[in-house]
């Protein structure tokens, strides 16, 4: 029996995560799950906004597919302006910063939760790869 080949698609797939979630939500969990909301309702307007869609929001991650590397890109830079003034508003143990990936990947059309097989991890990985300014363990 012939099967029909997976249809696929070439795409900017970006992952985000707040660092130190695990801690935040040991010191005030309700606070946590308020901030989250919030920063993820501002997150998927300007997803929207730059083309994108959210695939997934597992966790304190969440996944979007954008149909340019370049719009990804200037997401990730618009949406951490926005987080970092937010957090301003915030006293310092409280805030909430995000890693962000960005990766050019095949996404299988049609199916639920693509990016096929996400990775949770794509944002720390890349930062340790950086240059290191960012990046804190």
């Amino acid at each position: 029996m012939l099967q029909m080949p997976l249809k696929r698609k070439l795409a900017a797939i970006l992952s985000a995560d707040a660092e130190g979630y695990g801690r935040l939500m040991d010191d005030n969990e309700e606070a946590t799950i308020r901030t989250l909301t919030a920063y993820r309702a501002t997150m998927t307007d300007l997803i929207q906004q730059y083309i994108g869609r959210v695939v997934d929001m597992p966790g304190d991650n969440i996944f979007a597919e954008f149909i340019s590397v370049v719009d990804a890109a200037n997401y990730a830079v618009e949406i951490q302006r926005e987080l970092a003034e937010r957090n301003e508003e915030l006293p310092g143990e409280r805030r909430m910063q995000f890693r962000i990936g960005v990766s050019l990947g095949d996404i299988v059309e049609g199916r639920p939760h693509t990016p096929s097989s996400p990775n949770p991890n794509m944002p720390s990985n890349i930062a340790k790869r950086s240059d290191g300014r960012n990046y804190r363990p």
